[in-house]
């Protein structure tokens, strides 16, 4: 593949799974909520039962969580506490009248020395209702592959195509480390890389307990 192209697809690769980050100033940052909005209602547009858009905040250098201290949703006449969790993942609400209102977010880490950034992160993490099967990884993996195409936005999905990223299956992470005598599954501590196979459709036999999943990423070729 030529290089530049390598380097582009990789861009996108990053793009697509670490869009809006930014580096900030550690002792309180802002940002305009109009960005999140319009990545959540990609998320809303489409049909995605498990797919979704999470938004972190991380140190720069080590990728671990930068503990909030407090957080703030502003607009020019109102003020509305932002909810967040102690994995330092952002609850943004859905919310027109925010958009239209040009609101900003306030983020204050807990570590003031924390370089930290924001990124996005295309998971799933909740599994109602679902068991732990091949089946079940297909149609996450076919969701979770479809948000990505949404999000790389027309130009590139439309018209420069051969530069989306290509996810070769989803990386799972679990609790504790696992192992699977399967060739199309590669384990690295608690996290596996599955290749989903189209003949994993239907296929509902038990993989294991999927309360030991903490969450299900795209696993997108390098």
């Amino acid at each position: 593949m030529n290089k530049g192209i390598l380097k582009t697809t990789q861009a996108i690769s990053l793009l697509a799974l670490s869009v809006l980050t930014l580096n900030v100033n550690a002792k309180e940052f802002v940002m305009s909520y109009d960005g999140f909005y319009d990545r959540l209602k990609v998320v809303n547009k489409g049909d995605f039962q498990y797919a979704r858009v999470n938004f972190y905040i991380s140190d720069i250098a080590t990728n671990e969580a930068c503990a909030i201290k407090s957080g703030t949703i502003l607009t020019e006449n109102n003020e509305y506490p932002l909810n967040f969790t102690d994995k330092a993942q952002l609850l943004l609400p859905f919310d027109k009248q925010l958009d239209t209102d040009k609101a900003v977010i306030v983020v204050e880490p807990q570590n003031p020395d924390h370089d930290c950034q924001l990124k996005l992160q295309i998971e799933a993490s909740e599994f109602e209702g679902l068991s732990f099967t091949k089946d079940s990884l297909y149609t996450i993996n076919n969701e979770l592959d479809e948000l990505l195409t949404d999000l790389s936005g027309f130009f590139v999905s439309k018209l420069m195509w051969f530069l989306l990223p290509e996810q070769k299956g989803v990386a799972v992470t679990f609790k504790e480390p696992v192992t699977f005598n399967n060739p199309h599954i590669q384990c690295e501590k608690s996290i596996c890389y599955f290749a989903v196979q189209d003949n994993w459709e239907d296929d509902v036999n038990l993989l294991g307990d999927i309360e030991n999943v903490v969450k299900v990423t795209p696993w997108i070729a390098k």
